[in-house]
């Protein structure tokens, strides 16, 4: 019931986001607006993103917490990398648009307009994004959601973007040259892509069941080896990760002649050790006699 809890509360920095980029979308707008900078044009696009990730990362969010039913015995925490997966979609296309716009700014150059107001207005969004996204970061990782880090990365990379932009805008208000606001908003792009990218492969690794990280594999083992010895194996160790939720299973081989009550008390034992290194882990054993040749039939379950 706390887990759920504890699950439930974090849509409370999905609303803290979407109050971000409502505000920040409003500033750099209006900074748009007085400089004519297609910079700060790409800032207010990726606002946009911003929002859409958010109100995203809220429906998940709502829906990760739900709890196991009937037809989800394993929970809805893959519900999870279906929003950053989505929000690193929205990324690339926010990527595309500011390119096609910064192109035709290198082609069709304008003059910059009231500069010295419209970098103050982006340095105040910047700010938002900045306390926005540190808040967002220490929740993802102490949650351990990939909703909530995934948004921080986001506004965390939209802050070095407009640091980006300032330094366009700036160079140009010093030296004249007009094209370098649109080449530091092409340099903006591609930085969105690569952070896009990254994105769409943590979630698509997720939602392939991908192993758990090595260091925690490492932990896992060095359970399972406190109990090797003579009497004791294991084999078809398998792992995996939805959402905040981690999922270990392994064969545990014991002598043919021990009591079903003497196996069950090593199967507890292994299991809450496992459950006390890595929260959050749901962990299936399976007893096997160690004497018999079937029982090693499975070493690499599922692995042909």
């Amino acid at each position: 019931m706390k887990e759920r809890n504890d699950r439930a509360s974090l849509k409370r920095f999905a609303w803290l986001s979407i109050a971000a980029a409502v505000a920040t979308i409003a500033l750099k707008a209006l900074a748009y607006l007085l400089t004519g900078s297609v910079g700060l044009l790409s800032d207010a696009l990726e606002s946009f993103v911003n929002l859409a990730g958010a109100l995203m990362a809220l429906s998940m969010l709502s829906l990760a917490a739900r709890p196991a039913d009937a037809n989800h015995a394993y929970g809805h925490g893959k519900a999870e990398y279906f929003s950053s997966g989505v929000e690193g979609g929205l990324i690339l296309i926010a990527a595309a648009s500011i390119a096609v716009a910064a192109v035709d700014r290198l082609f069709n150059p304008r003059p910059l307009e009231q500069l010295g107001l419209g970098l103050g207005i982006s340095v105040v969004a910047s700010a938002i994004n900045l306390g926005v996204g540190l808040v967002l970061m220490r929740a993802g990782r102490q949650y351990e959601s990939i909703t909530l880090e995934a948004n921080a990365h986001h506004l965390m990379t939209d802050v070095w973007t407009s640091a980006g932009v300032l330094v366009g805008v700036g160079a140009v208000a010093l030296t004249g040259w007009l094209w370098l606001d649109p080449v530091v908003a092409l340099a903006v792009a591609a930085n969105i892509v690569w952070t896009g990218v990254r994105i769409v492969r943590s979630s698509i690794l997720g939602l392939m069941d991908t192993a758990l990280p090595e260091a925690e594999q490492a932990q896992i083992a060095a359970v399972l080896e406190r109990y090797v010895g003579d009497e004791v194996q294991y084999h078809a160790l398998r792992t995996r990760r939805a959402g905040p939720r981690r999922f270990v299973s392994v064969h545990v081989l014991v002598p043919g002649e021990w009591t079903v009550d003497r196996g069950h008390e090593l199967l507890e034992r292994i299991e809450a050790e496992l459950r006390a290194a890595l929260p959050m882990t749901s962990v299936l054993t399976h007893l096997e006699p160690l004497g018999d040749p079937a029982a090693w039939d499975d070493l690499d379950l599922d692995r042909d």
